[in-house]
Formats: structure tokens, C-alpha cells, sequence
């Protein structure tokens, strides 16, 4: 295996401009069985939404030796919170534990930081089972989204981190993009 992987096999990197067609398109394949049972699922807006929100500088894809994008995770500053969002793995990845492991390692991060991580989740979906187990309870819901928010853990109570913190690259130096 790639020395370049942790020990669960996978690793993340940096967010750059040019991984948001493809992070677009992941976005449209990820969301549509759920988007559909909404009845909301428009090819052009699951794709349009992901290019109006998409900060390179939070974002984080997710790699492993097979998939050059195994999927992306968006967590981005929110006051004194951190926001949960885009956090998206290939269909054929889901349901094998790499979902959990890259989650357990943003919130060891939050955690370390003592900040709580909010996200939404589209009622029904699958993903708020994985949110519950990782101790994120619900803070409210509309129509189409529920409102879930994960307080920090206690040190003793965290999950170790599974991965190393791969460094980003100096927002002043290079490719004049705006950072994750």
C-alpha cells in the first residue's frame, strides 16, 4: 500500500479550484435516490448548489489507493461552531466503514478544539444513522433537511484520530485560490 495512506487505507488532501466539476457530479450521483424520494432532485441545482458553496479552503477530498476521489468533506468555521457539509463518498465506498473513519477524524479535530460541529441531513437519508452513532443529535427540521449538532467530547471520551492531518498549503504562496 502507498506509504501516503493511513491505516485504514485512505488519506485526505487539500481542496483545489479544479475539484469542483468533479466533486459537482459526485454530488449529483450521491444525492439523487434521496432527492428524488423528496421529490426534489433537479440535475442542474445538485450540481449548481455544490459550485455556489464550494471553498476549496475547507474542503478535504477523500482519496484511497483505487480512487483518486473517493469523495470530499466540506467543514468550514461557523462562529464558534464548525459546519459539517458536501460530505460525500462514492456509492460503491459506502457502507464499509471509511465514511466512520474519515468522520471520527474530523471530530477528534473538532474536538480538540472544543467546537461543536452542526450539519443538515435530508430527512430519510441513511447518512443520519452514521451522524446519531457518532453522537450527533437533532436541533431541528423542516421539510426537506434535519438540523443535527455534535458537541464536543471530552478528552477522555474522543475518538482517536485515524489519520494524520495532511497540511495545507499556504494561502499566500501559489495558486491565488481562497482556502477550505
Amino acid at each position: 500500500m502507498d506509504q501516503g495512506y493511513g491505516s485504514g487505507g485512505w488519506r485526505l488532501r487539500p481542496g483545489r479550484p479544479e475539484d469542483v466539476e468533479a466533486i459537482a457530479d459526485l454530488r449529483a450521483v450521491v444525492m439523487r435516490a434521496d432527492l428524488e424520494r423528496l421529490g426534489r432532485y433537479d440535475e442542474h441545482r445538485v450540481r449548481q448548489r455544490l459550485r455556489d458553496g464550494f471553498s476549496p479552503a475547507h474542503t478535504s477530498v477523500i482519496e484511497t489507493p483505487e480512487h483518486a476521489l473517493a469523495g470530499c468533506v466540506t467543514l468550514r468555521p461557523d462562529g464558534d461552531a464548525l459546519h459539517l457539509e458536501h460530505f460525500l463518498l462514492r456509492p460503491a465506498l459506502q457502507g464499509r466503514g471509511l465514511g466512520t473513519a474519515v468522520l471520527r477524524h474530523l471530530l477528534a479535530g473538532a474536538d480538540r478544539r472544543s467546537a461543536p460541529v452542526r450539519l443538515e441531513v435530508l430527512r430519510g437519508s441513511p447518512a443520519r444513522r452514521l451522524y446519531e452513532r457518532e453522537g450527533f443529535v437533532r436541533e431541528a427540521e423542516d421539510a426537506v433537511d434535519v438540523f443535527m449538532v455534535r458537541e464536543p467530547a471530552s478528552p477522555r471520551t474522543a475518538w482517536p484520530d485515524p489519520a494524520p492531518r495532511m497540511p495545507r498549503p499556504d494561502p499566500t504562496v501559489g495558486s491565488g485560490s481562497d482556502a477550505l
